[in-house]
């Protein structure tokens, strides 16, 4: 009877955790446009929020999992919450529901590791060269094709863009700084602290601003369900096992692969259709992305 070796099993989880995130990130737009039907978006996620923080206590007590030995470490988890939960839950789904579609939305979002391997480089010593500059230039080109199509055909207004553009800033710093500040955060304790930020500074801006309104649909409780365990208990925790072992530049290059995922999803789902500009535009971004992440020539 053969067994796998170190390395095939190594392989197998370096895969396996990759695929899977990007399914289920990329459904996280599916279930997010969905849910903002019947629910104004910072009450759906403070409702979100407030589920996972419950489950995420009960699975760090059950499983002993260590809290954050002082307040600097607490503060720096505290911080990557506000950007990571509250800023790029909060833009994205605000964007989606004043009108900008799903696929759409992730596209934005996909210039993620662009930025984060511009920034990578002052903060991080990663270096970044004339590929990945050229691959910025063909992102935001794509990106910006894209989203003045949209605007032409009225599908969104430019400050409902401009939210999806808040949470790309927001995913991109908290990225940076969880990998400088808290790279050895515990996923069940520090995910903890981080949905509660959410919940901190989400729902008083839903009390400010909303009117807590929710219709409980079928739809609604399927959708806020699904985000609570898929893409908060189980995505998040493997984007933050990913940003514990590799490069902060090179690990989000999976965020590539989220749009045109998103995007044949919102079309089956949603029935959102993308003009032959808009997916010229997606394949320039993705094109783009691909260059700033291809593995090129290491300095010594």
């Amino acid at each position: 009877m053969s067994t796998s070796s170190p390395a095939t099993a190594d392989n197998r989880y370096t895969l396996l955790i990759p695929a899977l995130f990007v399914v289920l990130w990329s459904s996280g737009f599916i279930a997010a446009k969905v849910g903002v039907r019947d629910a104004e978006p910072l009450t759906f996620l403070t409702m979100r929020f407030a589920l996972v923080a419950v489950l995420m206590v009960i699975i760090a007590m059950a499983m002993r999992a260590p809290w954050p030995q002082s307040r600097r470490e607490f503060g720096h988890i505290a911080v990557t919450g506000v950007f990571m939960q509250a800023g790029y839950f909060g833009g994205a789904w605000v964007s989606m529901a004043m009108g900008v579609g799903a696929g759409v939305s992730a596209l934005i979002v996909c210039l993620q590791p662009i930025l984060t391997a511009i920034v990578a480089g002052p903060l991080l010593g990663e270096r970044v060269g004339p590929r990945q500059w050229l691959g910025l230039a063909l992102g935001f080109g794509g990106v910006a094709m894209v989203v003045a199509k949209k605007l032409e055909l009225g599908f969104g207004t430019p400050m409902a863009m401009g939210w999806s553009f808040v949470a790309l800033i927001c995913i991109t710093v908290g990225t940076l700084y969880q990998k400088r500040y808290c790279p050895h955060m515990d996923p069940r304790t520090g995910g903890t602290i981080q949905f509660v930020m959410g919940i901190v500074v989400l729902a008083p801006l839903a009390l400010i601003f909303e009117d807590q309104r929710i219709n409980w649909t079928t739809d609604f409780v399927l959708a806020l369900v699904y985000v609570a365990i898929f893409l908060s208990l189980i995505s998040i925790t493997l984007l933050t096992i990913m940003i514990r072992h590799g490069q902060a530049s090179r690990l989000t290059s999976l965020f590539f692969l989220v749009p045109p995922t998103a995007t044949a999803m919102a079309w089956v789902m949603l029935g959102e259709i993308l003009t032959p500009i808009g997916i010229a535009g997606m394949v320039l971004t993705v094109i783009g992305v691909a260059l700033v992440m291809l593995p090129g020539r290491r300095a010594a």
